[in-house]
């Protein structure tokens, strides 16, 4: 399905400032692409088998976590239990961001329904989160992007972080993160502005997006009387304590963890090589806080259009061909250190 003009996430190519070679240079002067024509169309081809096997993995975990905790109710496989679970609910999230930018599977059907059931086990409404994510992908730090408000001011000092993931972790801001991927994100700090759909966004997206919510509020009341019914309080119990407690606490800490490692202290705001952030990870680092690749966000940016499972190919690409040079790239622990540092000192 061929996507409509209100529908597409803009490839943002805007590196000449700040790339050392020439072909970044020229094609951001000229308005061609930076990766040759050919290389592009592989990179963006999409997989429905890695796609599946992304889903599998992230289901087949969730169930392990949860069967676990179902059959040996003890404090050392619970706990494990919850913390696997946040991570997963997590995943989900990710899935469906995917399934926002039409790169889950070629089938658009398909794609949006798995996406939006996806979300709607998570609580978000992957439309309406479609909608929001447009404005921050197409106007990346400009006054229009409503994520400002999730990642802006960085760096504030360790106080005012751990002070925030303490909150996160309390279920104190649960509230707020599902309101954003309702669609009803905060307004910019800068402005004061509440942030809505813009002319630019397709009146079917706003529609597929009100229509959604209700899938999602449908899931939500679904999930705890469907647990009552089967497996009466004690399914109930274990509802509201392996799938309901992590998803308001340990995953907004998450979610808050990659919002500012993705964008917070940027280098500078002019370009996506300086306003997002690369995070190389090690296995454990992306099972926890970067699943299905989505620390290689300098490059998701770039190019909304490649999925997941091809983003660490365009890296080496872009990497080989000097573009990333000066790029927003780093370790966890320095863009950690980057994020928590004094704002005085940042």
């Amino acid at each position: 399905m061929q996507m409509q003009t209100g529908e597409q996430f803009r490839d943002d190519l805007r590196v000449g400032i700040t790339a050392r070679v020439g072909v970044a240079a020229e094609a951001t002067a000229t308005g061609r692409q930076l990766l040759p024509a050919d290389e592009l169309r592989e990179l963006t081809t999409l997989s429905g088998f890695r796609s599946a096997l992304a889903l599998a993995q992230t289901v087949l975990v969730t169930s392990v976590a949860l069967g676990a905790a179902i059959l040996w109710p003890v404090a050392w496989v619970m706990v494990p239990a919850i913390l696997i679970v946040a991570t997963q609910q997590h995943a989900m999230f990710v899935l469906a961001h995917e399934a926002a930018h039409y790169r889950l599977f070629a089938n658009r059907r398909c794609n949006d329904w798995v996406g939006r059931l996806l979300g709607a086990f998570a609580g978000l409404s992957m439309c309406a989160y479609r909608v929001v994510h447009r404005l921050h992908h197409n106007h990346l730090y400009g006054e229009r992007d409503p994520d400002i408000a999730l990642h802006g001011g960085y760096p504030r000092g360790k106080a005012y972080l751990i002070r925030k993931l303490i909150a996160d972790s309390l279920g104190l801001t649960a509230w707020k993160t599902y309101r954003y991927f309702l669609g009803s994100p905060a307004a910019n700090a800068e402005t004061g502005k509440a942030q809505r759909p813009l002319d630019d966004t397709s009146g079917a997206l706003r529609q597929a997006a009100r229509a959604d919510r209700w899938l999602v509020a449908a899931v939500q009341a679904g999930l705890p009387i469907a647990a009552w019914l089967f497996f009466g309080w004690y399914g109930l119990g274990m509802y509201l304590l392996l799938w309901a407690l992590p998803a308001v606490t340990v995953l907004q800490a998450i979610l808050r963890l990659r919002a500012i490692c993705e964008h917070g202290a940027p280098a500078a705001t002019d370009s996506p090589l300086r306003a997002a952030r690369t995070t190389l990870a090690g296995p454990l680092l992306r099972l926890f806080l970067f699943p299905h690749h989505v620390n290689y966000h300098v490059e998701h940016h770039l190019y909304p259009a490649v999925p997941h499972y091809r983003l660490p190919q365009l890296h080496r690409k872009l990497e080989a061909m000097g573009i990333l040079a000066g790029a927003e790239v780093r370790s966890f622990s320095a863009a950690w250190a980057r994020v928590y540092a004094d704002a005085a000192g940042a």
